[in-house]
C-alpha cells in the first residue's frame, strides 16, 4: 500500500469516527419515569423532537427557534455538552387547587448549544416540557420572535378555542375541528386539545411566562399547531373607559435580558379523557411562590353582587350599590360561614378607584364586615387601578380590604404580563388576594403568586345574561380544556335554571341553561379557590336546602378522583376535604345514566347527602329531589342525569 493511499484511508477513517461521533451526540432518547411518554431529540438539522406515548408517536418532527436580535438559536444546532438528571420530590401547594401534595417527578436532559444557547427537555408521567435560555453578554435583547412547530401524526381532531385577535377576555368555546381545517390566520388561545386516538389527549399550553408575551396558537394548513405571539406594543389608544387596544406594534414581541430562561412550553399527554383533570404539567412548570409568608392567605366563597344584579327583596331598603345593600350581603355571608363578598362595578365613580359613591360608606361597611369576620374584595378597572396602584392598594388596606378583582385587561402582550407580575406582588405586599379577569394568561401563574386565588379568561355564566352560548355542552368540555391551565372563575350557582327551551337570556333576572343539580355540581367539578356565589342571597335564602350543600361544600381539595369523564359529554368526579368527600357530575344536553363507585372511601360507614335531577327536571330545570342515605366503599349506585343535568353529593362520618 503506498504512503499516499494510507493517507488518504487515515483521513477517511478519522473523518468517518468523527462523523459517528457528531451522529451519537445528535441524537437523545428521553423517557419519563414511568417510561411510558418518551421524547426523541436530535439536533443534526436544526432541534427536533418527538412524542411518543407507550411507543406510538403523536408529535413528530417538531421544531422550535428562538429569534434574538435576528440571530436564530436553535435553527443551527451544535451541542457543546449534554447533562441527564432526574428529579423526583413532594410538593405541598399553599393553595390546594388539586391535591395537598403533588409529586414533582421527571427526567430532564440539558443541551449546552454553541453561540450563547441552551435547550432543557422534561419528561413526565404528565408529559413534556421544553425551553430554551440564553447566556448572552448584551444586557438588553430584543427577541424577534419563536418557532414553535408541533406536528401531529395524522388529520386529529383538535378542540380549538378560536379567537378573532389579540385583543380578547380569551372566553371562547373548545369547539372540535380538523388540525388541517385551520388556516394560520385562525388564531387561538390556550389550551388546545388534540384527541391523538386510542383515548390518548395531548394538551398544548405554557408555564412560567414572565418579561414575555403569553403563547397563542395558529394553524398551519395542515397535521400540526404553531406558536404565535402578541408583538410588542409600541402606542396604545383608549376606548370607552377600559379597552385599551394597541394600535402601533414594533416587529419585535419581547424586550430582555441577555442572559434568561424563556417560559415553558408544555405539551400534557394524556391517556384518557378523565387524566386531564388531574394532570399538573402547567403548575409544575411554574417558578414556585415569590410570598414568603402564605399564613394569611385564605381560600373560601364568595357572595357576588353583579351577576344577580343587586335584586335583593323582602328588604325594607332599595336595593343597589350602597351600604344597606352591602350589609345585607355580608348578614348572608356570616349566615353560612362564607368568608368573602365582592363589590362590583359600580362602587367608585368618575374613573378614580379611591372615589368612593356617596351611597356607600366604605368605612362603615368594612368596619361592619370585619365584626360579622366576612371580607370584602373590590372589583376595579385594571387601567384605572394601574393609574395609581400603590396608593390605592395602600388605601385599601386601610379600610381592611381582603382583595382585588382586577378586570378588562383582554391582552397578553410583555406589557401586559408584566403587569399581571406587578398587580400580584404588590398585592401579596399588602396581605390581599387578587382575581384577574378580561384574560386567562394569570392562570398559569397561582403557583409563583399563590395570592392570585382565580382568574377567569373563561366563557362563564355571566354569558347567560346576555346570550345562550354558556350551555352545558360547553360546561362539561371546561373541565377537559380550560382548567387544564389553573382555576377558572366561571361563577356557578344560579338558582333559577331553565331547560333549552325555556331558556331567556335576561339580564336583570339571569338564569342558566341546565339544571339546578348541574349548578351545584360546579362546585366540586370546576377548580376555583375564590368560588363565586353568583344568585341573589334572598335566592339562597330561600332555599335552606341547597345551601345545605352550598354552605359547607370547599373550594380547595386534599385529593380528587375523577371517577368517569368523557371530554364533551359528561364528567364525574369525587373531591375530599379533611374527613368529607364530595362527588360532582355533570352531563351534556343528552340524558344519561351513571354508575357511582364509592371504592374511593375509606373503611367505616358514611353519611351521603344527595342532590339529583327531580322527575320533571326536564321540564323545569329548578327541580330536585334532596335525599339521605348511608353508603360505603362498597356502595354502587345508578344515578339518572337529565338532559343538562347534574348530581352532588356530600359525604360525612
Amino acid at each position: 500500500m503506498s504512503r499516499m493511499l494510507r493517507k488518504v484511508l487515515f483521513v477517511i477513517t478519522a473523518a468517518l469516527l468523527l462523523a459517528g461521533g457528531a451522529n451519537a451526540q445528535s441524537s437523545y432518547d428521553l423517557r419519563s419515569p414511568n417510561n411510558k411518554v418518551e421524547v426523541k431529540i436530535r439536533t443534526a438539522n436544526g432541534v427536533r423532537y418527538d412524542v411518543l406515548l407507550n411507543g406510538r408517536a403523536v408529535l413528530q418532527d417538531c421544531t422550535l427557534s428562538l429569534d434574538v436580535d435576528h440571530k436564530k438559536f436553535g435553527v443551527q444546532a451544535k451541542v457543546l455538552k449534554h447533562k441527564e438528571s432526574s428529579h423526583d420530590e413532594v410538593l405541598e401547594p399553599v393553595v390546594r387547587q388539586k391535591f395537598a401534595k403533588i409529586r414533582d417527578n421527571y427526567k430532564e436532559l440539558h443541551l449546552d448549544m454553541d453561540g450563547g444557547y441552551a435547550v432543557t427537555f422534561r419528561a413526565y408521567n404528565e408529559g413534556v416540557g421544553y425551553r430554551l435560555e440564553t447566556s448572552l453578554p448584551q444586557s438588553e435583547v430584543k427577541i424577534y420572535g419563536e418557532e414553535m412547530n408541533l406536528n401531529f401524526t395524522s388529520n386529529d381532531i383538535v378542540f380549538y378555542p378560536e379567537e378573532e385577535s389579540f385583543m380578547s377576555h380569551n372566553e371562547r368555546k373548545y369547539l372540535p375541528r380538523r388540525l388541517a381545517d385551520i388556516h394560520p390566520e385562525y388564531i387561538a388561545t390556550l389550551p388546545a386539545v388534540v384527541d391523538v386516538g386510542e383515548g390518548a389527549k395531548v394538551a398544548v399550553a405554557e408555564s412560567d411566562v414572565e418579561e414575555y408575551p403569553g403563547l397563542w396558537l395558529r394553524g398551519t394548513n395542515g397535521n400540526g399547531l404553531a406558536g404565535t405571539f402578541p408583538p410588542y406594543p409600541l402606542k396604545e389608544h383608549l376606548e370607552h373607559d377600559r379597552d385599551l387596544h394597541v394600535v402601533e406594534s414594533a416587529d419585535y414581541i419581547a424586550i430582555t435580558k441577555g442572559t434568561r430562561t424563556f417560559p415553558w412550553r408544555v405539551i400534557g399527554v394524556a391517556e384518557k379523557d378523565a387524566d386531564l383533570l388531574t394532570n399538573q404539567l402547567t403548575y409544575l412548570l411554574a417558578k414556585p411562590s415569590q410570598v414568603q409568608d402564605t399564613s394569611w392567605i385564605k381560600p373560601g366563597k364568595v357572595a357576588w353582587d353583579w351577576w344577580n344584579d343587586w335584586n335583593v327583596y323582602n328588604v325594607a331598603f332599595k336595593a343597589g350599590v350602597n351600604t344597606e345593600t352591602y350589609k345585607y350581603y355580608v348578614d348572608f355571608a356570616a349566615k353560612y360561614g362564607i368568608p368573602y363578598i365582592i363589590l362590583d362595578e359600580g362602587w367608585y365613580r368618575n374613573g378614580d378607584v379611591l372615589d368612593v359613591v356617596p351611597a356607600l360608606n366604605m368605612e362603615e361597611l368594612t368596619r361592619y364586615a370585619k365584626q360579622k369576620n366576612v371580607g370584602v374584595i373590590l372589583w376595579v378597572l385594571w387601567n384605572k387601578l394601574d393609574d395609581q396602584l400603590e396608593k390605592a392598594l395602600d388605601q385599601y388596606a386601610k379600610w381592611g380590604i381582603k382583595g382585588v378583582k382586577v378586570d378588562f385587561m383582554q391582552r397578553s402582550d410583555q406589557l401586559l404580563i408584566n403587569y399581571y407580575h406587578k398587580v400580584s406582588r404588590e398585592t401579596a405586599k399588602r396581605k390581599m388576594l387578587v382575581d384577574f379577569h378580561g384574560d386567562q394568561k394569570p392562570a398559569t401563574m397561582t403557583r409563583t403568586w399563590p395570592n392570585l386565588i382565580s382568574t377567569e379568561g373563561v366563557r362563564g355564566m355571566e354569558w347567560s345574561k346576555w346570550s345562550a352560548e354558556t350551555d352545558p355542552d360547553h360546561d362539561v368540555t371546561l373541565p377537559f380544556t380550560r382548567m387544564f391551565l389553573g382555576p377558572m372563575d366561571y361563577t356557578p350557582g344560579a338558582m333559577i335554571n331553565a331547560q333549552k327551551s325555556s331558556f331567556k337570556a335576561i339580564g336583570s333576572r339571569p338564569m342558566s341553561q341546565g339544571t339546578r343539580c348541574h349548578q351545584l355540581a360546579m362546585y366540586v367539578v370546576f377548580e376555583s379557590p375564590l368560588q363565586m356565589l353568583s344568585d341573589s342571597p334572598s335566592n339562597y335564602l330561600r332555599e335552606p336546602e341547597v345551601m345545605e350543600f352550598l354552605a359547607p361544600v370547599p373550594s380547595v381539595w386534599d385529593e380528587t378522583k375523577v371517577l368517569d369523564a368523557q371530554i364533551a359529554e359528561y364528567v364525574a368526579v369525587a373531591r375530599r376535604n379533611g374527613k368529607d368527600w364530595y362527588v360532582g357530575a355533570m352531563t351534556n344536553w343528552s340524558p344519561r345514566e351513571l354508575e357511582i363507585d364509592f371504592s374511593f372511601l375509606p373503611e367505616g360507614n358514611f353519611t351521603l347527602q344527595a342532590y339529583q335531577d327531580g322527575v320533571n327536571a326536564d321540564r323545569m330545570g329548578s327541580d330536585f329531589i334532596w335525599s339521605k342515605r348511608q353508603v360505603n366503599r362498597e356502595t354502587k349506585m345508578k344515578i339518572k342525569l337529565a338532559p343538562g343535568g347534574g348530581w352532588a353529593g356530600r359525604i360525612t362520618q
